[in-house]
C-alpha cells in the first residue's frame, strides 16, 4: 500500500519564537472538549491550568460552566480570539476542528487525538496530511497529533493531559526539555517532585507540522532556558536539525541528547563496506558531533547531565579534584577519572600546604585526597579542604563522594555545602554513593542551584569530560567549502554512465576513471583483454603485478578468486590470467567482463579506507578507518558528514582507536598521513559533489607507508539502483 506522509516534505524554515510565541506563550487558551469528566483529557487540561493566568474559554456544547470558566458551544462563539487551542476530541472531529480554529485566527493548536499517521494506514496517514497543509496554508503552527501536549513553567501554562501535575510544585530551573514521546518526557518532569526545576517541557508526537528541530530552536531563544534536553527516536529532516543544533552551540545553549533506538536501525543489504557501516547509527553521531551536542548514552544520564551543565558554567581549568572521605571511594574516583579520560592533576603546591595543615597523618593529601572520617566531626575541615581544591586553578570541579545518610548530620552537612559552594568559583559535583537514594540530605543537594547531584560515579565522570570537551571546542568540526571546482558536472556525467548490462554499480576502470577528476592517487595500471596484452602491461609497469578482473558484476573480487597478486614474471602473468578465466566461467549468472586489470603491485604499509554514502536524513557522509578485508571485523571507522576539510580529516584519523599506528608509536615513525587526509578530504567533496548520482562508494584498501598513500581497489554503487528495482 501506497503511504501517504503526514507532514509537509521539503519544508526548509525553522519556526521558532515568531511563529510559536502565540501557542507556547499564549494569553488566553481555549480548550475544545473541556470537561469535568474525572479523568478525561479535557477535565485533566483544565485542571493542569488552574495556575494559569490569562484567559480561559473551555468548549462544550453541553455545559454552560466548566471549573468555574464559562463554556461556549464553539469555537466561533468566542468573544475574542484566543492565541492557543487545545484539541481533546475524537479523531474523526479533528480535521474539521483544526480547519475551523484557522479560520478564526488562532496562533497555534496542540492535538492530543491520537490515531493519525501512527496506524500506517493510507486513510489516517492522509487525514494527518490535511492538519500539515491547514498548518502550512495559514500559518497556524500545530503541535501534534498524537502528543500530550506542552508546559510553560516560566509562565505556569500547563496545556496537557498527564495526572496529578496540578498537585505538583512548579519549579522554574533552566533546563528546556524536548521529547519526541509525552510520556517519556513526563516521566523526566516528575523530577520536580525531587525541587529540580524546569523552563518548558514541549513533546512534539507526530509531528504533523512542529517538529522537535522547530522546539529545539524556540528554545535557543527563550530567555528561561539555558540547557536544551532532547529525547527522540528519529528525526526526518537532518538539515533543520544541524540548523537548530548550530544555533545552540552559538548561543551557548548546551544540547543534551538521548537518541533512542540505536539497537533496532534496520539494516539493509549493504554493496560496500561504507554501507554496512556508515549506516543510521552513524550518520547521526556525524550529525551531533558537528552541531557539539552532549550525547548521552543511558536514559539516567539525561537528568544528571542536563542539571549538571545548567549549574556548572564555563570550566576554569581542565581537571577534577577528588575530595573524600572514604579510602575506597576516592580509588573508585580514579577507577572512573581513568575511563572516561578526565584528568586528575596532583594539587599544586600552595594547596598541599594547606592540606597538610587539615587532614590527619592517616589520611592522604594527593588527588583523590581521602580527608578521613574526621571530617564527621567538623563542617568547617570539610568545608576547608574543599575549597583548598576549589581553590587549585588544575581543578575545572571538585567531585565529592557521599557516603553516609543519616538525620540529622548529613543533612545539616548538606545545607553547609550548598552554602560553601555558592561562594566557591568551580562547581561542586555530589556522587550520592548510598543505597538510600533519597536519603537526609539528598533533597538539599537535587534542589541546589550550586551543587550537581549524580548517583553514580561513572556518570559524574562521563559528564565532567563532556562538559570539559563542549567549552573546550568553540569551532564546528562541520562540512568545509568544497576546494574543487568545475569538476560536478563532468563528473557527474561519467557517474551516470549507462552500462551495457542493468546494472548499478561501475566497474573499477569506470570508478577510477571518477576518482581520477578529484587527483585520488591510485597505482598504475593497465587494462589487457589478452594473454599476451597483460605480459605485455606488466612488462611495461614492471614487476611484480596484480592481475584482476574488470567488471560491474563482480563487487568483491578476492572472494571469487578473480584476483592474482604479486606475480613476478611472464610466466607468471599467463598461470595468473588463465586462472581467473576459469574462475570467471565458474560464476553463474550473466557477468560482464570488460578484461582483466594489470596492476603495479604495492607491498607493505598499512591498509586505511575511505568510503562515502549519501543518508536520507543527514546528506552525504565520509568515513575513514583501517580497511582491508577484515575492515567490518574491527569497525574502527569515524564518520563526519560532507564535504570535509583537510584539516578535519585528519581529526578523523587521530579519532581512530588505533591513531598510533599512523602517528608513529615508539619506535615506528609515522606514516604518510597527511596524503590520506587530502584524499579522504576529495572524496569527501566528490560524494557532496555527486549527492543525486552515487550512492555509496569505497577505496579499500589504500596502501599507506611512511614515503606514501596509494588507493588500490576502488568500488561506487549507483543511485540508479532505485530505477532498476
Amino acid at each position: 500500500m501506497t503511504q501517504v506522509k503526514g507532514y509537509i516534505e521539503n519544508r526548509t524554515q525553522l519556526f521558532g519564537r515568531k511563529e510559536l510565541g502565540r501557542l507556547i506563550n499564549p494569553a488566553s487558551i481555549a480548550v475544545i472538549g473541556a470537561s469535568e469528566s474525572p479523568g478525561s483529557f479535557g477535565a485533566r487540561t483544565m485542571e493542569n491550568l488552574a495556575t494559569f493566568r490569562g484567559k480561559i474559554y473551555p468548549i462544550n456544547p453541553k455545559r454552560p460552566q466548566i471549573f468555574g470558566h464559562k463554556a461556549y458551544p464553539t469555537i466561533e462563539a468566542l468573544p475574542e480570539t484566543p492565541d492557543a487551542v487545545v484539541i481533546s476530541v475524537p479523531q474523526e472531529h479533528v480535521v474539521d476542528l483544526v480547519r475551523r480554529c484557522a479560520v478564526k485566527g488562532i496562533g497555534g493548536a496542540i492535538v492530543y487525538s491520537s490515531g493519525f499517521a501512527e496506524l500506517g494506514t493510507e486513510e489516517r496517514t492522509a487525514a494527518q496530511r490535511e492538519l500539515a497543509e491547514i498548518a502550512q496554508s495559514t500559518g497556524m503552527r500545530i503541535i501534534g497529533p498524537n502528543c500530550v501536549g506542552i508546559i510553560n513553567f516560566a509562565s505556569k501554562i500547563g496545556m496537557h493531559f498527564m495526572p496529578k501535575f496540578n498537585e505538583m510544585p512548579i519549579l522554574v530551573g533552566g533546563i528546556g526539555l524536548v521529547s519526541q514521546s509525552g510520556g517519556l518526557g513526563y516521566t523526566v518532569i516528575q523530577a520536580l517532585q525531587r525541587g529540580i526545576g524546569f523552563s518548558q517541557f514541549l513533546s512534539a508526537g507526530n509531528s504533523s507540522d512542529v517538529d522537535i528541530c522547530d522546539l529545539i530552536n524556540y528554545l535557543v531563544d527563550d530567555e528561561n532556558t539555558s540547557v536544551i534536553a532532547c529525547l527522540f527516536e528519529g528525526i526526518r529532516d537532518g538539515e533543520r536539525f544541524i540548523e537548530s543544533g548550530r544555533r545552540a552551540f552559538a548561543a551557548r545553549k548546551p544540547l543534551i541528547i538521548y537518541k533512542m533506538g540505536r539497537s533496532t536501525i534496520s539494516k539493509k543489504t549493504a554493496l560496500s563496506h561504507t554501507g554496512t557501516l556508515a549506516g543510521s547509527n552513524a550518520a547521526y553521531d556525524a550529525a551531533f558531533r558537528e552541531i557539539g551536542a552532549i550525547v548521552v548514552d543511558n536514559w539516567e544520564e539525561v537528568l544528571e547531565t542536563a542539571c549538571f551543565f545548567d549549574r556548572a558554567g564555563v570550566p576554569r581549568g581542565s581537571g577534577a579534584g577528588v575530595m573524600a572521605s572514604s579510602g575506597g571511594a576516592a580509588v573508585i574516583s580514579g577507577d572512573k577519572a581513568e575511563e572516561y579520560g578526565v584528568a586528575m592533576p596532583a594539587p599544586q603546591q600552595d594547596t598541599v600546604a594547606k592540606l597538610s595543615k587539615l587532614v590527619p597523618d592517616f589520611g592522604s593529601v594527593s588527588n583523590p585526597t581521602d580527608m578521613t572520617a574526621e571530617t564527621m566531626k567538623s563542617f568547617d575541615l570539610y568545608s576547608a579542604c574543599i575549597k583548598a581544591f576549589a581553590d587549585d586553578p588544575s581543578y575545572a570541579v571538585v567531585v565529592v563522594p557521599m557516603l553516609s545518610a543519616q538525620k540529622p548530620i548529613t543533612t545539616d552537612r548538606a545545607i553547609h555545602l550548598d552554602q560553601l559552594a555558592a561562594e566557591l568559583s568551580k562547581p561542586i559535583c555530589l556522587v550520592w554513593f548510598n543505597e538510600w537514594l533519597e536519603g537526609p540530605g539528598s533533597e538539599i543537594y537535587d534542589k541546589s542551584r550550586q551543587i550537581s547531584m549524580f548517583r553514580s560515579m561513572g556518570r559524574c565522570m562521563k559528564a565532567i569530560r563532556s562538559w570539559l570537551d563542549y567549552y573546550g571546542r568553540r569551532q564546528f568540526c562541520g562540512p568545509s567549502e568544497a576546494r574543487l571546482s568545475g569538476i560536478g558536472a563532468k563528473a557527474a556525467a561519467i557517474a551516470a554512465l549507462a552500462t551495457t548490462s542493468q546494472t548499478y554499480v561501475l566497474s573499477e576502470a569506470q570508478s577510477k576513471k571518477l576518482f581520477s577528476l578529484y587527483d585520488v592517487p591510485f597505482n598504475r595500471e593497465a587494462l589487457a583483454k589478452t594473454v599476451e596484452e597483460a605480459v605485455a602491461c606488466a612488462e611495461t609497469l614492471g614487476y611484480p603485478v596484480v592481475l584482476k578482473a574488470d567488471s560491474p558484476d563482480i563487487h568483491h573480487k578476492t572472494e571469487v578468486g578473480v584476483v592474482r597478486l604479486n606475480l613476478g614474471d611472464a610466466d607468471a602473468v599467463r598461470a595468473g590470467y588463465r586462472e581467473i578465466e576459469k574462475a570467471i566461467a565458474w560464476l553463474s549468472g550473466s557477468v560482464t567482463v570488460n578484461g582483466i586489470t594489470v596492476q603495479e603491485m604495492v607491498s607493505g604499509g598499512i591498509e586505511l579506507m575511505i568510503g562515502a554514502s549519501v543518508d536520507p536524513q543527514f546528506g552525504p557522509l565520509i568515513t575513514c578507518g583501517f580497511g582491508g578485508t577484515s575492515v567490518e571485523i574491527f569497525g574502527d571507522v569515524q564518520t563526519r558528514r560532507a564535504p570535509v576539510s583537510v584539516d578535519q580529516a585528519l581529526e578523523m584519523l587521530r579519532s581512530l582507536r588505533g591513531s598510533g599506528i599512523l602517528f608513529g608509536y615508539r619506535n615506528q615513525a609515522p606514516v604518510d598521513v597527511h596524503s590520506v587526509a587530502e584524499s579522504v578530504c576529495r572524496i569527501s567533496e566528490m560524494i557532496a559533489d555527486l549527492r543525486e548520482e552515487i550512492a555509496e562508494l569505497d577505496v579499500n584498501p589504500i596502501k599507506v607507508s611512511t614515503a606514501r598513500a596509494v588507493a588500490v581497489d576502488a568500488l561506487i554503487g549507483l543511485s540508479r539502483k532505485k530505477d532498476l528495482e
